[in-house]
């Protein structure tokens, strides 16, 4: 197939092979893309291989300007100070036999795993010096640098292709994917790969400005100000922000956590342990000051640091698939019909492990409790009434209202009075997710694990008003179970702390607004009377997903081309249709959608920014995570393809 036309590296490997046709040309397939979901299809290609590979030799491009395995966003190159989000023990790359799929289990070591192996002498891999004191003292509880993480995926990615059958090869080309016409995929460096077939294995899409923030440029360009626009922090330019300016940050989750500390300890200052507990900052003089708000207008919970007392827990009880096809109506409204069989289960996670850990708390037998609960709909008087018998505590109550806007109904006199009620909640958070006596939490945590399971099936089922699904669903709800459930490591927090002291960071509040008047950038709050003026505006966030507004090149001109849609979410009511901002995949197969609505029988996309709607997150192990049942299914098709059994 043109060979010429490409110019890449392959990969040595061993070899364990199956038996070719000698005249058949090898299959191509481009996969855009090599970072941690490109690693797992490539993955999924080789587990399946021995089923479906038949006579013909299968060539796979692995196309990224970034390391393969690692990717962009997990590139060794990076800030030492930026970490992970998760534990190691609940990070993995391989597949158990929790996943349900029909391609064989592959089992393999979890991060955590991984770094004792290589720690003990039992797995070689080459770790860069700068994590090898981390990698050896790593704890079940440690949240791991980005670097780390990197080392890991790298050791993953040659150990996927060192592990492929002789039917399977690799090339690798450290280059961007620039256009695909026909069967070319046209790359940066000058060369072209003929293939076969592409996977486009997307993460967050990258976005231009919206309307809004073209009016911010716009009035920064004007008045000589300086604004950022939602971006991936650890790819944004700082460096222009002086010591001692004021900015204005608008988001208060894990991009505001990467920026605080790469404008603060990434500037040269030092975060100490106090004798007493919790850190002092001493400043570099680099700093810039930090005014941040958000809707909230609080911070992502911190991580839960400990694990269940109780009986383990069954989820999904109350949010399955027989719950989502008991649904009456065929307009479905999120909020109204779907949101309290999730608090229900939310509930149920919570207090099951309230009833088994901490039975000196409650005053029903957890059966009877059980039997009561399982008849009751949520929110109603008798489940009220049943919580209130069998719960003394108002505290041990779940109060699913209050969790989502802990400020509602609240505000202060001043921002200093304001500042030292959030410090008083941050504080109590920490306290809360280091406290097993409060372990009823993270009963609640996985049960919102397994709801966010359920959503493809859900969104699969095609009777959620448009509207609702985009608004409510992919909206408000994903924002709820990131401020939940996807927080920072604790110590980030103590770090906030810490830096609010010194006087680096101010909170704005809840509901926070910015204008442009006045040649600056104002911002205010429901939370205190008084507003700030800055000449900076840093937007904390990832762009939404938007097709519209792609800011890659090879998705634009595909885009353009009518070739890759945005996905329309059809009101199964009136038959209306609503941009989501997704690619517009078949969810069945992963298929790419053109601008009709056909599917195109050798283009596949994966990731969370198209209809399938999978975690952007790694996957925790025993899980059944639905990427990894999406990385098989769509490896199974490739390979369908490649022995000419597609049907």
């Amino acid at each position: 197939m043109g060979s010429a036309l490409w110019e890449g590296r392959p990969v040595a490997k061993a070899r364990r092979s199956f038996g070719f046709v000698a005249d058949l040309p090898p299959f191509t397939l481009a996969v855009v893309g090599a970072g941690p979901r490109g690693v797992g299809v490539l993955e999924r290609l080789g587990a399946n291989a021995g089923e479906l590979l038949g006579g013909r030799r299968l060539e796979v491009h692995l196309i990224d300007p970034f390391p393969p395995g690692p990717g962009r966003v997990w590139r060794y190159d990076q800030s030492p100070l930026l970490r992970m989000n998760s534990m190691p023990e609940d990070v993995t790359m391989f597949t158990d036999d929790s996943v349900t799929m029909a391609g064989p289990v592959r089992p393999g070591p979890s991060l955590l795993e991984w770094a004792r192996m290589v720690r003990d002498g039992g797995l070689e891999a080459e770790v860069p010096a700068d994590v090898v004191a981390e990698l050896t003292a790593l704890d079940p509880f440690d949240f791991p640098t980005r670097r780390l993480q990197s080392a890991y995926l790298t050791w993953v990615y040659r150990h996927v292709v060192a592990d492929l059958p002789g039917g399977v090869d690799v090339v690798e080309h450290a280059a961007r994917a620039t256009g695909v016409a026909g069967n070319t995929v046209s790359l940066s460096d000058g060369s072209a790969v003929v293939a076969d077939a592409v996977v486009f294995t997307v993460g967050h899409l990258d976005a231009e400005p919206d309307e809004r923030e073209r009016e911010l440029v716009a009035f920064a360009a004007r008045h000589g100000l300086a604004y950022y626009p939602a971006g991936y922090t650890a790819d944004v330019d700082y460096s222009a922000i002086a010591p001692g300016e004021t900015v204005l940050v608008r988001g208060f989750g894990l991009a505001f956590v990467d920026l605080m500390l790469l404008l603060t300890e990434g500037r040269g200052g030092r975060f100490e342990e106090r004798p007493c507990g919790g850190l002092r900052y001493h400043p570099s003089g680099a700093e810039p000051v930090l005014h941040v708000g958000s809707r909230r207008g609080v911070p992502y919970h911190a991580k839960i640091g400990y694990r269940l007392l109780g009986k383990p827990l069954r989820l999904p009880r109350f949010f399955d698939a027989y719950a989502i096809d008991s649904l009456s109506g065929d307009a479905l409204d999120f909020r109204r019909d779907v949101w309290p069989l999730v608090a229900k289960e939310l509930a149920w996670g919570y207090y099951s492990e309230l009833f088994t850990g901490h039975p000196e708390r409650v005053r029903l037998d957890f059966t009877v409790f059980a039997d009561a609960f399982a008849d009751l709909a949520w929110d109603s008087p008798g489940m009220l009434d049943l919580v209130a018998r069998a719960v003394p505590a108002e505290a041990d109550r779940l109060d699913l209202d209050r969790l989502d806007r802990p400020l509602a109904g609240r505000t202060s006199g001043t921002a200093e009075e304001f500042g030292k009620e959030l410090r008083e909640y941050i504080e109590a958070d920490l306290a809360r997710r280091a406290d097993q006596e409060f372990s009823a939490d993270l009963g609640a945590f996985m049960a919102l694990l397994s709801v966010y399971g359920q959503l493809p099936t859900l969104v699969r089922k095609g009777r959620l008003d448009a509207a609702s699904q985009v608004s409510d669903m992919d909206g408000w709800f994903h924002g709820f179970f990131s401020y939940y459930a996807s927080g920072p490591p604790p110590r980030r927090l103590e770090e906030l702390l810490a830096l609010q002291e010194a006087g680096l960071v101010s909170f704005v509040g809840a509901e926070m607004q910015v204008s442009a008047e006045r040649g600056v950038f104002v911002a205010s709050g429901a939370s205190h009377p008084e507003t700030v003026e800055a000449r900076t505006l840093v937007e904390a966030r990832l762009p939404g997903p938007s097709v519209t507004r792609a800011a890659d090149g090879l998705l634009r001109q595909l885009r353009d081309a009518g070739e890759l849609a945005e996905e329309t979410v059809a009101d199964p009511v009136t038959g209306a249709l609503l941009r989501s901002g997704r690619i517009h995949t078949r969810v069945s197969d992963s298929r790419l959608l053109d601008g009709t609505g056909r599917a195109h029988p050798h283009r596949f996309s994966v990731g969370p920014h198209t209809s399938a709607r999978s975690a952007a997150a790694f996957t925790r192990p025993r899980t059944n995570a639905l990427s990894f049942r999406q990385n098989d299914a769509v490896a199974r098709e490739i390979l369908a393809l490649v022995s000419g059994k597609a049907s």
